[in-house]
């Protein structure tokens, strides 16, 4: 809260932000926010989604705009209807404590009548789309005559979505001694001509480096024959069973195919699109936010304005047409100061837009391997056995306890172990025993070691505050072993994999031995596959509609815990 107060704020905004849990600002509201308060100045705001930039201009403009004045002051427009009702969201509940403040959203599909009876009780602040403001302001129901301050978020997505002319129409019909904030996760040409012709001098933040991509998200890229995409997709699911992800695809009709196909597969899944109702957007946000979706497929421009906390992967099924999109997909994940990954599903023709990608955004990405069947297994068979370690017990079961106990009487602790853990093993081992190695080769990549490798497994995972480079300089520098001597590193929630060459085997397991991390005991075992090509063995010789792609069909539906599991059917 001091840090807050610090950067100039009432009281009545710091008692909104304690309310809300903040305790310290995020670099953008620290840069921003004075500068807002204290000068009467444009600003062109260059920062990643999901580092704070609603509070780093609704902090100033809350404070400056007068709440006991009905006349429309203030101006938010934003790219989409989600984040429209986000950033209106937000506004209203940072200013709680700021009687009279009337904060309205303007957005298509909904009611124009109810909108224009909204601004007319006076409204202080409207945050409104593009489209939907240029219509009210043609038909006379909004005048923004007389605003002081006029923000412009997500500016780039806007200009992608083609609202320039919008823009440009609305701000003709406001003030030009107006102060006009954009924000924008990237600066292209289009940006940098909306800031020279509607600004004046603006002073120009910049949180990390323009274009780059955010530190707390690793990229890793699959390299798959194109007709294998939609089953890779599927093993990286199974290889994640905690996954909470967005699935991007280029189209609207790609988005909606790939999540049919994964619903009838039994994922939790859902699509979000331009051709849904927005009942059925809402209704997929809706659970998208309460996690009854774990995998949520979208084009680019219906994921605009996604502001979901946790999110683990953003997975590229397809790569997008231009390189600055990849930025605004990536930024779904790893906000918060939380890790996340985005992974990208790619044919051989497409592994030079790796690289340039890699230039847009200034970080390398990792090429890994789709894993095998028995990775899988493995990986479903640890999270198994954490997740029966840390669920609590459910005192209604002592009513049935003695009826269970006598019918498993006869088994051993191991024994009924062994079956338990058999029912899991056996249903993915069952359905990949014959699944085909679905990773194409490259020129570009590779992932490190020789063919004569051994895999372990290690208990400790993100949970530990462990990625997988952390995890990979953690165990480089305890087993002193050199820049490209541990790889394949797989970081799970409570557990991880990782590969060294097989001459190093009995070194590795002897530094495991008796070794503790913060006083707990770490274990180390030796995974049955070394996580190399052709590991998977034959052809999939299932029969279904489309082949290999019915992989999964019908079959091994992950049991449902806390609304992140799939569906059963």
């Amino acid at each position: 809260m001091t840090a807050f107060k610090a950067l100039g704020l009432e009281e009545y905004l710091l008692k909104a932000i304690a309310d809300m849990g903040f305790e310290t600002p995020s670099e953008v509201q620290k840069k921003a926010i004075p500068i807002l308060l204290n000068r009467g100045t444009d600003m062109v705001s260059l920062a990643q989604t999901g580092t704070g930039k609603t509070a780093a201009f609704g902090f100033p403009m809350l404070q400056k705009i007068d709440p006991n004045n009905r006349t429309t002051q203030g101006l938010i427009l934003s790219p989409t209807r989600e984040l429209c009702l986000q950033i209106t969201n937000e506004m209203e509940a940072y200013g709680k404590y700021m009687p009279g403040l009337n904060v309205t959203a303007i957005y298509g599909g909904a009611s124009i009548t109810e909108q224009a009876r909204q601004i007319k009780k006076g409204a202080q602040i409207i945050v409104a789309t593009p489209g939907r403001m240029k219509d009210m302001i043609g038909r006379g129901l909004i005048d923004i005559s007389k605003i002081e301050y006029c923000v412009l978020d997500e500016a780039d997505e806007m200009l992608n979505m083609g609202f320039y002319e919008d823009i440009s129409e609305i701000l003709s019909h406001s003030p030009k001694a107006k102060s006009t904030w954009l924000f924008s996760a990237t600066m292209p040409k289009q940006v940098s001509t909306i800031a020279k012709n509607f600004m004046n001098s603006p002073v120009e933040i910049t949180v990390g480096t323009k274009n780059v991509g955010s530190d707390q998200v690793s990229h890793e890229y699959y390299v798959v024959n194109a007709r294998d995409r939609y089953n890779a997709l599927k093993r990286l699911a199974d290889a994640n069973p905690d996954i909470f992800s967005v699935i991007f695809c280029r189209t609207k009709r790609d988005t909606q195919k790939v999540a049919e196909k994964l619903i009838e597969d039994g994922y939790n899944a859902g699509a979000i699109h331009g051709d849904l109702s927005q009942n059925q957007r809402d209704l997929v946000m809706k659970s998208f936010r309460n996690r009854q979706i774990q995998m949520l497929v979208a084009t680019d421009v219906a994921a605009r304005g996604i502001d979901v906390d946790d999110i683990t992967h953003v997975i590229n099924y397809q790569l997008p047409d231009e390189t600055e999109i990849y930025t605004h997909r990536s930024g779904r994940t790893g906000r918060a100061g939380k890790t996340g990954v985005s992974m990208v599903i790619v044919s051989k023709s497409e592994v030079r837009k790796i690289k340039a990608i890699e230039k847009r955004i200034q970080k390398k990405f990792v090429a890994k391997e789709i894993p095998s069947g028995i990775e899988i297994c493995e990986v479903q068979m640890f999270n198994l056995a954490n997740n029966i370690k840390n669920s609590e017990i459910n005192p209604e079961i002592d009513a049935y306890l003695p009826v269970i106990n006598e019918v498993l009487s006869d088994f051993s602790k191991e024994e009924l172990i062994q079956k338990v853990f058999s029912v899991e093993f056996t249903r993915f081992l069952n359905y990949y025993k014959d699944s085909k190695d679905l990773n194409a080769s490259a020129d570009q990549g590779g992932s490190g070691g020789n063919e004569d490798s051994t895999r372990y497994f290690i208990n400790v995972g993100a949970r530990d505050d462990f990625d997988w480079m952390s995890l990979k300089d953690f165990l480089r520098d305890l087993l002193n072993l050199g820049k490209e001597e541990v790889y394949r590193v797989d970081v799970k929630d409570s557990f991880s994999f990782f590969n060294t060459d097989t001459v190093h085997q009995d070194m590795v397991m002897n530094a495991f031995n008796g070794f503790k991390l913060e006083g707990r005991n770490i274990n180390i075992e030796i995974s049955k596959d070394t996580g190399r090509k052709n590991r998977g063995g034959g052809r999939n010789k299932r029969k279904g509609k489309r082949g290999a792609g019915n992989e999964r069909k019908g079959q091994f539906k992950k049991r449902k815990s806390k609304g992140k599991g799939r569906k059963k059917k």
